[in-house]
């Protein structure tokens, strides 16, 4: 039996064996899916004597997402862009990596009827989830791409890093005031703290949409606050999380699982 993992510290709460363990029961798939907490200080050891030991694969979590880079034998250029790796895939030297939470997102939100293309899309965040999202944002062709952060140090760094894919507007938060947008995504991670950073007044469109990358208690202030400023519809990022791994599963095995039916179980619970 082949034997897959998700890495982080702490792990326990993660999704991933649910999800991944009911993509491999709808495909007639028989595999092992663990997860196992690895200290950051044992990461390099660890990655290789599970290589030693024959693991088929595993996604990875935080705090290991950018440091795990250094310990791949080759990138996709999907993680080369995001800055960070949350899949590997063994090779016969070592582990190939690449990330797949970008193309999740834009899945999900295609799920959800969300069309970007020609549309105002503005990103809360320039930290490594927004950077994560960037390159597939930028495919979809959207009227305009805005980054918006506290400081304009990080937002400038990411239009200059993705300035050969298209245009990025760089913005401190303040400075969006009178600004209007048809997608606001959440890429912050305020939400762990309970709190929403303060933002200008109405930067929803008639019609806007709110898209969260967090969900559960996380996704709570972003969802209180986009309602409030006259967001139409708010959405979590659960749907992500299960596309993102879906897109891990295709990648491991060469079957597209269904993610809808695994996103209605977890939603059940």
């Amino acid at each position: 039996m082949k034997r897959y993992g998700v890495i982080g510290q702490p792990v326990a709460h993660s999704l991933s064996p649910t999800i991944h363990k009911a993509f491999a029961e709808a495909a007639a798939i028989t595999l092992d899916y663990q997860a196992l907490a690895i200290d950051a200080a044992d990461l390099a050891a660890r990655l290789a004597a599970l290589h030693g030991e024959g693991w088929a694969g595993f996604n990875v979590t935080l705090p290991h997402k950018q440091a795990v880079m250094a310990l791949c034998q080759d990138l996709s250029d999907a993680a080369r862009r995001a800055g960070a790796v949350n899949t590997l895939t063994p090779t016969p030297g070592g582990w190939h990596g690449d990330n797949t939470d970008g193309t999740g997102l834009v899945q999900d939100l295609a799920r959800l009827g969300v069309t970007l293309a020609g549309r105002r899309v503005l990103v809360l965040g320039a930290g490594g989830a927004a950077r994560g999202i960037i390159a597939p944002l930028l495919a979809t062709r959207p009227a305009s791409l805005t980054i918006s952060n506290r400081n304009p140090w990080k937002p400038e760094a990411l239009s200059e890093a993705f300035a050969d894919l298209g245009t990025l507007t760089p913005r401190t938060h303040w400075a969006l005031k009178g600004d209007a947008y048809d997608v606001i995504i959440n890429a912050t991670s305020a939400g762990h703290s309970g709190a929403m950073p303060p933002m200008p007044e109405g930067l929803f469109a008639d019609g806007a949409v709110a898209y969260d990358l967090s969900y559960g208690k996380a996704h709570l202030p972003f969802a209180e606050w986009s309602t409030a400023q006259g967001a139409r519809t708010v959405h979590d990022g659960l749907g992500m999380l299960v596309a993102q791994a879906a897109e891990s599963f295709r990648l491991w095995h060469g079957v597209t699982p269904d993610a809808a039916s695994v996103l209605a179980l977890l939603r059940a619970d």
